[in-house]
């Protein structure tokens, strides 16, 4: 056996199916070569340094023809002549979404796409799969010697400056076509199914980020019924093309009427639930929903949408609990965040507090709209129940009994913000979806007001629960109804891009 995989000279392509398979052929044979050296090596066997790579894909634009300066999206065409390209991972999992990304680009340019080898190691830990295994048989001198013999994990290949805007490019490299390269790609693939319990094949295009269990109860609740009703041809439903639900531990439960697949067998119940649980209620075309519960704080905020960014979802939002800041909110009311006051600090590096987080029309009119048709409110009932405003988020949960003296607290540092909300998450899930070009919006309750003196008791808080959990969802979920119908040209606004901007949604 050869202790490098064929190498695949690049070759030029006007088909987008034919150059996404190239690079499945590519990056299969790569990750065979990785499995098959492992093999040998557990077994015992002494080996010379041991690579393979990753596939890339390569535009050289010679010319500006064509017809991206007028594109109605706001991706899917590069700024200007040189050359681009990026790493490509998991072809089977991203093939549908590679296959519209090279087809956006062919369309706009009329260029060929080049693909092939790329120089870019694939790690060790990345080719396996998810059910391999092998430090357990391995002596400490083996493990020692594993890292001379394959490549591991480079976290300096793994870095977000694309995304940051802070990458410094060598002369003459090339220009990057996508957000994420496939090293950075598979250690969120890594980390996903380490926090969430479930694989990243699940994941739906629309995210619901929660920060309380009450809402992944509900959805359990409602995506178990709905799996025990068949649809009903008599009567079409928005919810007839959901096929299965999907639990921690990867456990399946299949539409009623549909047959079981062989991986259905190899999921099962975990016996205690990982960090940010995550489910999935599947939809045929990866339109479904995902929610994950993401806990309390900022930081579980920004490692799991961090993570989540490399799936290119079409939208996430956050539906949690805050606190009402004005004395004329009520239990129970919602907040519509239409800007963020970030006392979060975990994003204050990548994204500098100058930057402003704006609100994006679409998500803000699906939200609104998805209130009314589930309250059937109008007008100043609706406005009553719904008020739209300045939601600040803090990495302090006591925030409340810092000191207000005259250098300013934070009760006065809200009050001049004008903020109407306080929680500690949703201005880290509104800046990561700007920082990496994904949607974003943010509905939240408000389940107490302690400036006010209503603070939250377990009492009051398991009576509030029972009345606004299952409605808050359905907004949620409705919300994603909307917005599956909007054009995806609409959806990812202008408003997410830079000025050279990646070529990649």
């Amino acid at each position: 056996m050869s202790f490098s995989p064929p190498f695949f000279a690049p070759v030029q392509y006007k088909d987008a199916a034919a150059a996404q398979a190239q690079a499945q052929q590519i990056y299969a044979a790569s990750v065979l070569h990785l499995r098959q050296a492992l093999q040998r090596f557990v077994a015992g066997e002494d080996l010379p340094k041991v690579r393979a790579c990753y596939p890339f894909v390569r535009l050289r634009l010679r010319s500006n023809r064509g017809a991206a300066p007028g594109s109605r999206l706001a991706y899917g065409f590069v700024d200007g002549v040189g050359n681009y390209e990026t790493t490509l991972t998991r072809p089977d999992l991203f093939a549908d979404y590679d296959r519209r990304q090279f087809q956006l680009l062919l369309d706009n340019h009329g260029e060929a796409l080049e693909v092939g080898s790329s120089n870019q190691p694939i790690p060790l830990h990345f080719a396996l799969g998810e059910h391999e295994h092998f430090e357990g048989s391995l002596s400490p001198e083996r493990r020692r010697l594993l890292r001379e013999v394959f490549d591991l994990p480079d976290l300096a290949a793994m870095d977000d400056g694309i995304a940051n805007g802070t990458q410094d490019l060598t002369p003459g490299a090339p220009q990057p076509l996508s957000l994420f390269t496939a090293p950075r790609v598979d250690y969120s693939l890594q980390r996903l199914r380490h926090y969430t319990g479930t694989r990243a094949e699940y994941f739906q295009n629309f995210i619901l980020f929660t920060n309380y269990p009450f809402y992944i109860d509900e959805f359990v609740r409602m995506g178990r019924e709905l799996m025990q009703q068949a649809p009903d041809p008599a009567q079409p439903h928005e919810l007839d093309d959901c096929i299965a639900l999907v639990e921690p531990g990867n456990l399946i439960t299949r539409r009623v009427g549909l047959s079981a697949e062989a991986e259905d067998a190899l999921g099962a119940a975990l016996p205690r639930l990982p960090q940010m649980p995550a489910y999935h209620l599947i939809r045929r075309d990866r339109s479904g929903i995902t929610m994950i519960n993401i806990g309390v704080g900022p930081a579980n905020a920004k490692t799991m949408s961090d993570h989540v960014a490399v799936l290119r979802p079409h939208a996430w939002l956050m539906l949690g609990h805050c606190a009402g800041l004005r004395n004329s909110q009520q239990l129970g009311d919602y907040v519509l965040a239409h800007a963020y006051v970030r006392e979060d600090h975990v994003l204050d590096e990548e994204l500098p507090l100058w930057v402003p987080i704006p609100p994006l029309a679409e998500i803000q009119v699906a939200l609104e709209q998805a209130v009314a048709d589930v309250t059937q409110l109008s007008g100043p009932e609706l406005k009553r129940l719904l008020r739209t405003g300045t939601v600040a988020s803090t990495d302090n949960r006591n925030w409340e009994l810092l000191p207000n003296d005259r250098h300013g607290g934070p009760e006065r540092r809200f009050s001049q913000s004008r903020a109407i909300a306080l929680d500690m998450e949703s201005a880290t899930i509104a800046a990561n979806g700007f920082r990496f070009r994904v949607p974003y919006g943010t509905l939240l309750c408000v389940s107490d007001k302690p400036l006010h003196g209503e603070i939250k008791l377990p009492g009051m808080a398991d009576q509030f629960y029972r009345a606004r959990v299952d409605q808050h969802l359905r907004i949620g979920m409705r919300t994603v109804e909307l917005l599956r119908a909007s054009p995806l040209s609409q959806l990812h606004s202008r408003k997410l891009r830079s000025f050279a901007e990646v070529a990649f949604q």
